[in-house]
């Protein structure tokens, strides 16, 4: 059994943590801290979870969080970096499920995110954890920085045509929707169901957090900087990402439907949907699943790609699960096997 502890147990993500890991065959769940909630049953603050998680929150224990395999970090950015190089030198493993080591520019994360980056060293150790892209670099790993749930949706949908040269990587453009969940569970007047409800309205125009990210990770790939326009949106909806992607061919493509299919048929999290198809992050909702597909509208020479993903599992917690499983050898879907929830 592997040994799990959690920092950060109270936001979305932490209890989508909890969920998942809750019904994980192969974890041992051992401790959940919380500065603001210590003491209090975890099933007293979500009761979903009565008669699965039986421990309270504890306060910040590093002696207590080392006796664990693997440590989640399901936190704002800023305390990772202060906590894990501690557990990292006790042989403790790390997922980060916040931003702190998402970026390898130190200068570009900390004007994105207006703080001081005290811990550049473990950077430069951090594994990227989108799967589909760094698998074999997953499994020996230390230190996983998980991706954004933006930079998760749009990166699977640009992957394989950057892969492959086959378009004009210098106007990318992004077009994507959140649910309200993805500006986690702190008060917010934007986020009121009076204010988000029957509403849909662009946000960070100007720049987003994750733009850099998706920039960056696209570039690696590409073996160039690559221009992207990201524009996110908040949508009427608790879960989901819906990415609209945009680019421009640089001649004739071929079969781009067969493309997808190749390049993720072995991906046990990404469904590649029948040519003309439409996802919707209905389909995804409680689910690790990315679904993807590809359009050329009229035959012209812009290709159109949809990504959905629920911004909780694929674009967070379960994308977390799924590198806990690479790391320790485990069925990559071990507990991960939920089927989206519908209606």
């Amino acid at each position: 059994m592997i040994k799990v502890g959690i920092v950060g147990g109270t936001g979305y993500t932490g209890v989508e943590l909890l969920r998942l890991l809750a019904a994980h065959p192969q974890v041992d769940l051992r401790v959940i801290t919380s500065r603001s909630e210590a003491g209090m049953a975890v099933a007293e603050m979500y009761p979903n979870l009565r008669g699965h998680v039986e421990i309270a929150f504890s306060l910040p224990d590093v002696e207590q969080l080392a006796e664990c395999d693997v440590v989640f970090y399901a936190t704002p950015h800023g305390v990772a970096m202060a906590g894990a190089g501690e557990l990292l030198e006790r042989g403790v493993r790390v997922i980060d499920l916040g931003a702190d080591f998402r970026i390898r520019d130190i200068a570009l994360w900390e004007r994105w995110y207006g703080m001081e980056h005290t811990r550049g060293d473990l950077v430069e150790q951090a594994v990227y954890g989108l799967p589909e892209l760094n698998r074999e670099q997953i499994r020996n790993a230390r230190l996983i920085a998980c991706p954004g749930c933006y930079p998760t949706a749009t990166q699977l949908g640009y992957l394989p045509l950057i892969e492959q040269g086959l378009i004009d990587t210098s106007r990318l453009i992004a077009d994507t929707k959140s649910g309200v969940s993805g500006a986690g569970r702190k008060a917010s007047v934007g986020t009121l169901l009076c204010e988000a409800s029957e509403s849909l309205k662009a946000y960070a125009v100007a720049g987003h957090r994750h733009q850099p990210e998706i920039s960056e990770k696209l570039s690696l790939v590409a073996g160039h900087q690559v221009g992207l326009t990201f524009v996110p949106h908040l949508t009427p909806m608790i879960r989901g990402i819906h990415a609209t992607l945009y680019a421009t061919l640089k001649g004739e493509p071929g079969d781009l439907q067969a493309l997808y299919e190749a390049r993720y048929k072995d991906e046990p999290f990404v469904d590649v949907m029948p040519a003309g198809a439409c996802p919707e992050t209905r389909s995804v909702r409680g689910a690790n699943t990315c679904r993807i597909a590809v359009h050329r509208p009229q035959g012209g020479d812009t290709v159109v790609i949809l990504s959905v993903i629920d911004n909780l599992v694929k674009g967070a917690s379960g994308q977390a699960v799924q590198n806990m499983n690479v790391m320790f050898g485990l069925d990559e879907q071990c507990g991960l096997e939920q089927i989206a929830l519908l209606p």
